[in-house]
């Protein structure tokens, strides 16, 4: 994980979808609606995400092994990826079918009250406990940058789930929300199986956007545009160096980043001279990104 921040909004995010799915499941049974139901299993699903992250998290800080010589980092993208699974299996495909059903075979819901009570009280419990630090974080890192843009180039996806995820569960609850109080206002029982429907199309919706942009970073993600150039910069600026060939990057992790450099030196440096530019491109390569756990220089000519 990239940090303790995303370690204790996973940890909020978790302790909120507990206790709100308990709260829908007990609405659901009292009230006989399917939107509720399916909120109870989007909860649920959520939960356990949260507990895939948390998996992942753990495993990603084991340190290189025989068998695993650059780490266990990527072990966050696998399990984040099984957060966009479990959610369109255990959340979008469960509740469109048992919308599809009471759409299908209408029955009428009772005490309105409950289902009103739980969904206000669970809006509160998403947007102040989960949604809204989760969102703080996310333009803290952003600074100035666009929302679609940090959300591209965001290699924490601890962060980038509990942010969609949240936001989805908001809407979701206003969704069931609006078809429960349509249903009664009308009479008609269909208004509650097209709520449970559209939060299982939610729900498939995020869990394509999860997946597709965890699959970017699972395969193997560059650092981004601006950590390469300051990079560049720093290799250039010593007064060994006169080029620079390829320069390679790849995301193991969050905060683990592989560099790989073909360095075209000044020509006359002796062998010691040579490595002791290689062990100061090193050291201004981790000032300037910290991140660079594993670097590895080239000689140009040599290659």
């Amino acid at each position: 994980m990239a940090g303790s921040e995303s370690r204790t909004l996973v940890l909020l995010a978790l302790v909120a979808n507990m206790i709100i799915a308990v709260m829908k499941f007990v609405a659901a049974a009292v009230t006989g609606s399917a939107a509720m139901l399916a909120e109870g299993f989007h909860s649920s699903a959520d939960s356990g995400n949260q507990l895939f992250l948390l998996r992942g998290a753990a495993v990603s800080r084991y340190g290189p092994s025989v068998t695993h010589q650059f780490g266990r980092g990527k072990e966050l993208y696998f399990w984040s990826l099984m957060v966009a699974v479990f959610l369109f299996v255990a959340g979008a495909v469960v509740s469109f079918n048992e919308g599809l059903e009471r759409f299908r075979h209408p029955e009428e819901t009772s005490n309105l009250a409950w289902s009103v009570g739980v969904l206000v009280a669970a809006a509160v419990f998403e947007i102040v406990i989960a949604f809204w630090p989760a969102l703080k974080e996310f333009n803290r890192r952003r600074g100035s940058r666009s929302v679609w843009r940090s959300l591209r180039e965001s290699k924490d996806p601890a962060l980038i789930v509990v942010l969609v995820e949240d936001s989805a569960a908001v809407l979701g609850v206003f969704i069931a929300l609006s078809g429960i109080l349509i249903g009664e206002w009308t009479g008609n029982g269909r208004w509650d199986g097209a709520a449970s429907m559209s939060i299982g199309v939610l729900l498939a919706v995020v869990a394509f956007l999860v997946a597709y942009e965890v699959k970017s970073l699972l395969v193997g993600e560059s650092a981004t545009r601006q950590v390469r150039s300051e990079i560049r910069a720093a290799v250039l600026a010593h007064p060994n160096v006169q080029s620079i060939g390829r320069l390679l990057t790849m995301h193991m992790g969050p905060k683990d980043v592989v560099v790989n450099l073909d360095v075209d030196f000044q020509e006359g440096l002796s062998g010691s001279e040579i490595e002791a530019t290689i062990d100061d491109i090193e050291a201004s390569v981790r000032q300037v990104a910290p991140s660079a756990t594993q670097i590895f220089v080239e000689p140009e000519s040599a290659r």
